[in-house]
C-alpha cells in the first residue's frame, strides 16, 4: 500500500485527495493510511470490492475519480494526463490508458497499450480493452447514474464501463499511465470464476443491443472471452501437476476434446490401438466427435450428411447472422499478428475499420473508395487505375478481400507496389473456397487466388520485396463457411487445423525494398 501512497503524492497534479476504504482487512491497511494526516481513512465490515469503490465514491469529493487498489500504482503524470482529457472533453464520462503488467513470480514487465478512437461501447462488448481500472479517471457526475454493482464478486469494473459507454461518450488514449502487480493471490487466477462473471455481465447487455453490428460485437465478445480464458486455463492445468475439480469443469464445457485428451494423453497411444481393434464403427464415430480417435472415416456406403443434406446453405449472408464469417478468424489473426506494420500513414479500401483497430502509432488513417459520395474517403478511385495517388505515400496499405473484385488484378497490385514507401507493407487477404456474394459485388467478384498463384503474382508484381505468404483452412471449414456457418458454431481446433488442399484464406505481407544506396 505504501507504494500506492508514493505513487500518489510523487503526482505533478496541484489538488489530490486520498480516500482509503479500509473493507474489513486483517492485515495493516489501518496503521499505513493513519500514519498520514492527509489521508481520509474510511472502515467498514467486508462487503467486497464493488461496496468498497462505491463507498470511496461517498465520502470523496473531487471533480475526478481514480480508484487504485494495493497491488496498483500510478506512473509519473497520470492523473495531469487524463485530467486534461477531461478538461478538454467535458463531456467524457471517462477516459482510460495503457498501463504495465508486472508478474511478481518472475519480474516480467508487459507493456499493455492499445489504440480504440471510437466505437467504445462496441468495442467493450468484444472484451475490456481497458484492462486496468486504475488507467480510468471518471467525472464525477457519473456517480449519479451508475454504481458499481456489489453482487458481482469480479469484473464489476467491466460492467460499469460498458453500461458507462452505452449510454456516454467515453475516450482511450495509448499513454501509459498505472502498474499492476500480477500474483498468485490476485483474483484474476482464479480462472472459473472470473469466466463464468465476466461471460454473465457480458450477457446484461444483451436486451440492450439493437444494431446488427451490435449484436456481432456481442457474440463475437463471448467467443473472445472464451478463448482468452481457455487459453489460460488449458496453459494452467497442463504446465501444473493438479488441477482443480472447477478448473477441469470449465475447461471440459468450453474445451471438451481438448480436456479429454489432457487427460488421457499418457494412455493414446495404447488407447487407439484398442479403440481401432475392438471398438465399432458407431463408437468410432462419437469418439472422433470428441476429438479423440481423428483417424475416423466412415465406410462406404456410411457417411452421415446430416444438417449438410441440404441444396440451399443455413445463411446467404457469408454467416454475418449466425454470429460473423469464419474468414474472418483468419483475416483478423493475420492484421492482430502483423499490427507492428499498421503505423504511420496507412491506406485501406472502402473503410478504415481495421487500420483503426489493429493500427499501432497511426499518424494519417487513408480511404480509397471507388464511390465518390462515400465522405469519409479521402481518395476516390479504382486501384487499378489511380494515377491521381502519388507515388511513394503510404507507410502500410491494408488490402483485405478485395482483390478478388478487381478484374484488372495485376495493375491494382503495381499500384500499391507504386504509392507505398520504401520499406512500405501491403498487408493482402485474398479468398480461396468461398461462397459468392449475391448482392452488389456479384457482378465484379471474379477471381479466387491459391498460395502457389499468389507466389507467382506477388514476385511479378512487386520486384525485390520481402514476401510472406500465408495459407488457412481445411475441408471442415471450407464446408461450414460455404453453408453460412457462423463463427460461433466452430471451435478454434477447427479452424486452426490446416489442409493445403481446402484453402479458405490466404495471405501476403509484402514489404517494398528500400531504394539502393
Amino acid at each position: 500500500m505504501q507504494e500506492a501512497f508514493d505513487s500518489i503524492w510523487q503526482q505533478d497534479y496541484p489538488r489530490i485527495e486520498i480516500v482509503v476504504v479500509d473493507d474489513g482487512s486483517t492485515d495493516t491497511t489501518a496503521q499505513v493510511a493513519q500514519r498520514h494526516a492527509s489521508v481520509k481513512y474510511v472502515y467498514q465490515k467486508n462487503q467486497g470490492l464493488s461496496a468498497a469503490r462505491n463507498t470511496g465514491v461517498v465520502h470523496s469529493t473531487g471533480q475526478y475519480l481514480v480508484f487504485l487498489d494495493a497491488d496498483d500504482w500510478l506512473l509519473p503524470d497520470a492523473l495531469k494526463i487524463n485530467a486534461q482529457y477531461l478538461e478538454q472533453n467535458p463531456e467524457l464520462a471517462f477516459v482510460s490508458g495503457g498501463h504495465d503488467k508486472i508478474f511478481v513470480a518472475t519480474g516480467l514487465l508487459k507493456i499493455y497499450t492499445r489504440e480504440v478512437t471510437d466505437n467504445h461501447y462496441l468495442q467493450l462488448l468484444q472484451g475490456n480493452y481497458i484492462g486496468m481500472h486504475a488507467t480510468v479517471m471518471f467525472q464525477r457526475w457519473v456517480f449519479d447514474a451508475f454504481t458499481y454493482d456489489p453482487t458481482l464478486k469480479a469484473c464489476e469494473d467491466y460492467d460499469l464501463y460498458l453500461r458507462i459507454s452505452r449510454k456516454y461518450p467515453v475516450a482511450h488514449h495509448t499513454q501509459r499511465v498505472a502498474a499492476y502487480r500480477l500474483h498468485s493471490t490476485n483474483m484474476s487466477g482464479d480462472i472459473p470464476l472470473m469466466l463464468s462473471t465476466v461471460l454473465s455481465v457480458l450477457k446484461r447487455q444483451k436486451s440492450f443491443l439493437h444494431t446488427g453490428e451490435e449484436k456481432q460485437a456481442y457474440a463475437r465478445g463471448q467467443l473472445i472471452w472464451k478463448e482468452y480464458y481457455g487459453n489460460e486455463l488449458y496453459h494452467k492445468i497442463t504446465s501444473s501437476p493438479r488441477a482443480t475439480k472447477a478448473e477441469l469443469a470449465t475447461l471440459l464445457a468450453i474445451r471438451p476434446a481438448q480436456t479429454v485428451r489432457h487427460l488421457l494423453q499418457p494412455k493414446m497411444f495404447m488407447l487407439k490401438r484398442i479403440l481401432r481393434k475392438y471398438t465399432p464403427d458407431a463408437g468410432l464415430r462419437l469418439l472422433h466427435k470428441a476429438g479423440i480417435y481423428k483417424n475416423y472415416r466412415p465406410a462406404v456406403g456410411q457417411v452421415i450428411t446430416g444438417d449438410f443434406a441440404r441444396h440451399t446453405p443455413f445463411s446467404t449472408e457469408f454467416g454475418y447472422d449466425r454470429g460473423g464469417p469464419v474468414d474472418r478468424y483468419y483475416i483478423e489473426n493475420f492484421l492482430l499478428r502483423e499490427s507492428q506494420s499498421i503505423r504511420d500513414r496507412v491506406l485501406e479500401i472502402g473503410d478504415n475499420e481495421y487500420t483503426m483497430r489493429f493500427g499501432q502509432n497511426i499518424t494519417q488513417s487513408d480511404i480509397l473508395h471507388v464511390d465518390a459520395r462515400n465522405s469519409k474517403a479521402t481518395f476516390v478511385g479504382d486501384l487499378s487505375d489511380s494515377p491521381h495517388i502519388p507515388d511513394n505515400l503510404f507507410d502500410c496499405i491494408v488490402l483485405t478481400q478485395t482483390l478478388h473484385l478487381i478484374y484488372d488484378y495485376k495493375q491494382a497490385l503495381a499500384t500499391c507496389y507504386r504509392i507505398l514507401k520504401p520499406g512500405g507493407t501491403l498487408l493482402l487477404t485474398v479468398p480461396g473456397i468461398t461462397p459468392i456474394d449475391r448482392g452488389e459485388w456479384r457482378k465484379t467478384w471474379y477471381w479466387s487466388f491459391t498460395d502457389v498463384a499468389l507466389h507467382r503474382l506477388l514476385h511479378d508484381t512487386f520486384p525485390a520485396a520481402t514476401i510472406t505468404i500465408g495459407s488457412f483452412g481445411n475441408v471442415f471449414i471450407a464446408t461450414a463457411f460455404l453453408y453460412g456457418m457462423g463463427i460461433s458454431e466452430v471451435t478454434k481446433e477447427q479452424l486452426d487445423m490446416y489442409d493445403p488442399q481446402f484453402q479458405v484464406i490466404n495471405t501476403v505481407k509484402a514489404i517494398k525494398a528500400h531504394r539502393s544506396a
